[in-house]
């Protein structure tokens, strides 16, 4: 009986994890759809300091979905474990994608795509390998582990980079630099769900029958989430409103999971008990993730499709096959789009690649 119960619970937990990322990648389309119609009536878009998105019905929609998925993805940890909940929110990254190049007609090109597979391969890597945190069942274990003089100078750094960000960085660079708006939204992210793991231990404490609202940490918690969680839904607005949903929500994931990790580590000590391979694991992931990112900015341009892929291999073949090889692989790619442009076929060079808008035109 007991058997058949923890198979029932592991099935619900799957299912509430799935749905999750569901309700969570559908809501970065609902969230753009809604600034992109704001844009089409001439408001000012969120990307410039606006806030018309809060008269918008699909933004709301977006964000009732992703409060949906958060709820879901909370009530699966108290059903199935953390290691097949925690990378199951990777699948909110292709939900996302998948329904972005339906809904928002945007493209990512080969890079992208496998920047993004590598990009969430390394997020799991890096989640399988970490240790389980510590339990702590009481408001003044977890105010001890807050005071604690390495969680304060990490938070010290994450207020002063987000600030450096917010003030400094932001306003320069911010429209032309896809990092800037989710560095902030990551950081901050860390800070949020060290907010809700310490609320988890009020509520529990309140259903337990104790008086937690005496407790000052209760409320300290409450008002350092509510002001967490606004400065991210303001930074991750200006994100998707400037810049391609294909490449925010990939991005934004990586980041914030390795912000959380990161933080959690610190938080909970968890390094001191993690062994050889998980060091290994965590160390490769790592790298997995950084040539993800690599491969989503650094040639998000460039229009590379598996069918182009195919011509400039073609054309290889035949150069190599006549004995010249004094022209790399692109270039002999570029010669050949040039011909079939000037023969009246595709013309790559015409893709309109635009951050502005949010969308990305490829073949």
């Amino acid at each position: 009986m007991g058997q058949d119960q923890g198979k029932y619970d592991f099935y619900i937990g799957l299912t509430l994890a799935i749905s999750s990322s569901i309700f969570i990648g559908g809501s970065f389309i609902l969230k753009k759809k809604g600034l992109l119609r704001l844009a089409k009536k001439g408001s000012m878009r969120a990307g410039q300091g606006g806030h018309a998105y809060l008269k918008e019905w699909l933004w709301w929609a977006g964000l009732v979905s992703m409060g949906v998925g958060e709820a879901a993805n909370f009530a699966a940890y108290a059903f199935a474990p953390a290691t097949l909940v925690t990378p199951l929110g990777a699948l909110s990254v292709l939900v996302s994608a998948i329904l972005s190049s339906y809904f928002l007609t945007e493209r990512l090109n080969l890079h992208g795509k496998i920047g993004c597979l590598l990009s969430v391969l390394g997020s799991t890597v890096m989640v399988i390998h970490a240790p389980q945190e510590e339990e702590v069942e009481h408001l003044e274990e977890m105010s001890s582990k807050l005071l604690d003089p390495g969680f304060l100078v990490f938070a010290t750094l994450v207020v002063i980079v987000a600030l450096i960000l917010i003030f400094i960085v932001g306003p320069r660079h911010g429209q032309t630099n896809i990092l800037v708006y989710i560095t902030i939204c990551s950081v901050i992210g860390a800070l949020s769900v060290s907010c809700v793991k310490g609320l988890g231990i009020t509520i529990k404490g309140l259903f337990a029958g104790e008086h937690v609202f005496r407790h000052p940490l209760s409320w300290i918690l409450i008002v350092s989430l509510i002001t967490c969680v606004s400065t991210q839904i303001n930074y991750l607005n200006k994100a998707l409103d400037i810049f391609n949903t294909s490449l925010v929500t990939p991005i934004y994931y990586v980041f914030f999971t390795t912000s959380v990790l990161s933080c959690s580590a610190i938080l909970f000590k968890e390094w001191q008990h993690m062994g050889t391979d998980d060091i290994i694991g965590t160390f490769s992931g790592f790298l997995t993730i950084i040539v993800g990112i690599f491969l989503l900015h650094a040639f998000k341009d460039v229009s590379l499709t598996l069918a182009n892929l195919h011509v400039s291999v073609r054309k290889d073949e035949r150069v190599v096959a006549n004995g010249v090889a004094s022209h790399s692989t692109y270039e002999m790619f570029e010669d050949e789009i040039t011909n079939q442009t000037q023969d009246g076929g595709f013309d790559l060079h015409s893709d309109n690649v635009s951050r502005r808008n949010g969308t990305v035109a490829v073949l």
